[in-house]
């Protein structure tokens, strides 16, 4: 007879079954955030601009958006292992596919394709990690995943930058295929392949679209993380055109981003166990301060050091939103989940293209500060909306 989730987590290791499921979304941040500082590269392979190889960035997040709630609803009622591992195959052949591209089309397409199973992968690993937690510690199991992909920032995003530079950005992308298949094996011994506690139903999964809170806390994503994509994405050219600094230090940039997101995420995954909602808006106004300064501080290589150890710290907003989501609406994960990943690379979208736009009109790569901030801004404009709606939701249920 099959055990559920939870009492199969007991016989094997919590910990072990975490690693494995970071280890995938370390490969997803690999494969992700990798492009950023290696655009220029690409527009030295395929003889392309800076904003025509931003392509690469947009179509991957575009992917993502397609797929996360398409492959989530397919899956919701499979096996979490089976599942996860449908996911990790997609991985594997699409950064393959990536990495012998032969034109910019090609690679616009075949990121396009790495992106389907990115969300997908995210929205079921929380929500297995989710299962797993002991209570009252949902959300820091949740951190734990992310943790994956924060790790990708500070070690595997600055080496797959130095192998890029030193021997091409293909042997990156090939990697993540290359490691894609090592997390394959790994999901296949270590996570239990037992039955969903609750079956998805699909009528709950869609009922999550009618509620008005949740669109308000997406929009919080939607808007003001594209401040994060919108820096990260133009912080090599920022560095190379505006700081005037060495190739190398491009890695050392990476890492610091890589050491503030893994940071943030730890410290706000334990914050959001308590109130979720009021970290969340005391992490924008901070970014919308840092983008601010991010303008100035590019002039010197330390001072940028610093203020981006400061935005990655906002990675950690991953956390928050997703229990805030689980918070407001009791049914429906899977949607959840999908519709996360959704908000999170729409962000990813638009922060590179509003930024790229600005690029274009002759702005210099740093004052791409400037657009962050007002996307934050409008995120934190989103964050009050949906504070508003909760706080009046409490009150109500405290009168009753």
């Amino acid at each position: 007879m099959a055990t559920d989730v939870t009492s199969a987590s007991s016989q094997l290791n919590r910990t072990a079954i975490l690693i494995v499921l970071a280890l995938g979304a370390f490969i997803l941040g690999l494969a992700e955030f990798s492009m950023m500082p290696m655009l220029p590269l690409i527009s030295e392979t395929f003889n392309s601009t800076p904003s025509q190889s931003g392509y690469a960035i947009s179509a991957y997040a575009i992917g993502v958006v397609v797929g996360a709630p398409i492959l989530m609803l397919a899956t919701a009622n499979m096996k979490k292992r089976t599942a996860l591992l449908i996911f990790l195959s997609l991985m594997c052949i699409s950064n393959g596919l990536s990495a012998f591209a032969t034109s910019l089309e090609q690679l616009v397409l075949f990121r396009f394709l790495s992106g389907l199973p990115h969300g997908a992968y995210f929205g079921a690993a929380i929500l297995l990690a989710s299962s797993i937690a002991p209570a009252g510690k949902r959300a820091s199991f949740m951190s734990k995943v992310f943790m994956g992909l924060t790790i990708a920032t500070i070690v595997g995003v600055p080496i797959v930058t130095l192998v890029g530079q030193y021997l091409s950005w293909r042997y990156c992308l090939a990697g993540a295929g290359a490691l894609a298949f090592i997390a394959f094996i790994c999901v296949y011994y270590v996570v239990p392949n037992v039955k969903n506690a609750q079956p998805s139903n699909l009528i709950n999964e869609f009922g999550v679209l009618k509620n008005k809170l949740v669109w308000s806390i997406l929009g919080i994503v939607i808007i003001g993380f594209g401040g994060v994509f919108c820096i990260y994405t133009y912080i090599a050219d920022t560095i190379l055109v505006v700081t005037e600094s060495p190739a190398y230090t491009i890695s050392i940039a990476m890492v610091m981003f890589g050491i503030g997101s893994t940071l943030g995420n730890y410290v706000l995954g334990k914050a959001a166990d308590k109130s979720a909602i009021k970290t969340t808006g005391m992490v924008l106004v901070g970014t919308i301060i840092f983008s601010l300064i991010y303008v100035t501080a590019s002039h010197n290589i330390w001072l940028l050091y610093g203020v981006i150890f400061f935005i990655g710290c906002s990675i950690g907003l991953a956390t928050l939103i997703q229990t805030l989501l689980m918070d407001v609406s009791p049914n429906g994960h899977a949607m959840i989940g999908a519709l996360v990943q959704c908000a999170f690379n729409t962000a990813n979208a638009i922060g590179p293209w509003v930024g790229g736009i600005v690029i274009a009109q002759g702005a210099a790569p740093n004052q791409t500060g400037y657009v962050a901030a007002a996307l934050f801004s409008g995120g934190l404009i989103m964050w009050f909306l949906s504070y508003l709606q909760i706080t009046e939701k409490q009150s109500v249920l405290e009168a009753c």
